[in-house]
């Protein structure tokens, strides 16, 4: 499966990247080397749209 974090509609990423995260990978590192998706340019994207990475949640969540 590709992922081009560019392209991909913003919630349908979001999506896909939570799940991986809470089902395959132990941390976003893990899933953007798996992806070669550079981690931060996934975190400004997503940022962008409201949300940002939770190193305790191990997910991309709504910014407060």
């Amino acid at each position: 499966m590709k992922i081009d974090a560019e392209k991909t509609d913003i919630n349908i990423l979001l999506s896909i990247v939570n799940m991986k995260l809470r089902d395959d990978f132990s941390d976003l590192d893990d899933f953007s080397a798996y992806y070669d998706i550079k981690k931060e340019a996934l975190e400004e994207r997503l940022k962008n749209h409201g949300y940002e990475y939770s190193v305790s949640n191990k997910q991309f969540i709504k910014k407060a």
